[in-house]
């Protein structure tokens, strides 16, 4: 028996209440027949919640199947949500986020901190919009958000628009610096406050700035995750479908320990986001007094003979390219101005990042 005949069947199992039958109701959903067995699979979506009619409906679809397959059908009865629940409220946010209207969502993820993950989030990120793509980035650390002071927008109030399809539903308007939109928990905090959140209230913020931020068309939105693999990533997993993930290292081997267990967070079978590659983070001291030299203070760098690299060959990703540790980088991170925003032989290191990961 095919679907369409199963669905001719069901035109004769009519609601008492509608008085209409439960497929032109719409009440009939993820309909299936198993070729081998015969067997009718479907949810049965009520129209209400705690229908006194669903017993009587399901008993009636079940028996016209039956007869018709000799098969006992599997019916799945679903309850819609109430109006005012909070997972109703959850499902519409989601149905209705900006979300929609990007084109790649890429994780920028360390396997520990310190290595200058958020710095290369917000340097990729001017560089991909200097190359003419428009850019967003979401400040995912919620414990310890920095793209405000990044981006020179830590006085930035955020304000609230009223969704023009006439629901109810409110966007935060994003900031924007260097052509680059920037959303943050550190927009909603003081500088000195401390978020004391348990993991759920951290949870249900990131939602809220995922699915309530009026991002607009964007061709890129970077997330910069906190470093490790817990809640918060898990999270960001289970509210979208990521493009991929970009993980930030040193060349320290006690860094690149973490870097594999962070792409096997992301290679898990339940996650399975692809690796767009991996950046090596102050892979060579330069002084500026001498600016031929390299000094490798955390290990050997470099695409060659880089233990950054290495990682990446044995793992079976692209290594993206190696940003030097130069003292320009953290001052134009203090100063709140990107050093990928200015013409300079570290600013074309991001940019040469930034067209890696177009190209990959």
């Amino acid at each position: 028996m095919t679907e369409k005949e199963v669905l001719e069947l069901l035109k004769g199992v009519v609601h008492p209440e509608q008085d209409k039958d439960i497929v032109s109701s719409g009440m009939v959903e993820n309909l299936s027949v198993d070729p081998s067995t015969g067997a009718v699979r479907f949810t049965l979506k009520l129209t209400k919640p705690r229908d006194p009619m669903a017993g009587s409906v399901r008993r009636a679809a079940e028996a016209v199947l039956t007869q018709a397959t000799g098969v006992a059908p599997v019916i799945v009865v679903a309850e819609p949500l109430p109006a005012d629940s909070k997972a109703a409220k959850q499902q519409t946010m989601r149905a209705k986020s900006q979300l929609n209207e990007i084109g790649q969502v890429i994780a920028v993820a360390s396997g520990k901190g310190g290595v200058g993950k958020s710095t290369v989030t917000a340097n990729l990120a001017v560089a991909l919009a200097s190359e003419g793509y428009r850019v967003g980035v979401l400040d995912a650390d919620i414990y310890g958000p920095s793209m405000p002071k990044m981006f020179g927008v830590e006085a930035y109030k955020p304000v609230a628009e009223i969704a023009e399809d006439g629901s109810d539903l409110e966007y935060i308007v994003p900031a924007e610096a260097y052509g680059v939109k920037v959303m943050s928990i550190g927009f909603f905090i003081s500088g000195s406050e401390a978020l004391v959140w348990r993991g759920p209230m951290a949870t249900n913020a990131l939602r809220q700035l995922l699915h309530q931020t009026a991002w607009g068309e964007l061709d890129f939105l970077l997330i910069d995750l906190p470093p490790g693999t817990g809640d918060l990533h898990l999270t960001i997993v289970s509210e979208l479908k990521l493009s991929g993930a970009v993980i930030v290292s040193t060349p320290q081997e006690v860094a690149l320990l973490d870097v594999v267990r962070g792409i096997a967070m992301f290679r898990n079978e339940h996650v399975q986001v692809p690796i767009r590659g991996i950046v090596e983070n102050m892979a060579w001291f330069t002084p500026a007094e001498l600016p031929d030299n390299r000094y490798y203070i955390f290990g050997p760098a470099g695409a060659e003979h880089g233990g950054v690299a290495r990682v990446a060959r044995e793992q079976g990703v692209a290594f993206l390219g190696s940003i030097p540790l130069v003292q320009a980088i953290a001052e134009g991170g203090d100063s709140g101005c990107p050093i990928a925003a200015r013409e300079s032989v570290t600013g074309e290191a991001f940019r040469a990042l930034a067209q890696a990961l177009v190209r990959g």
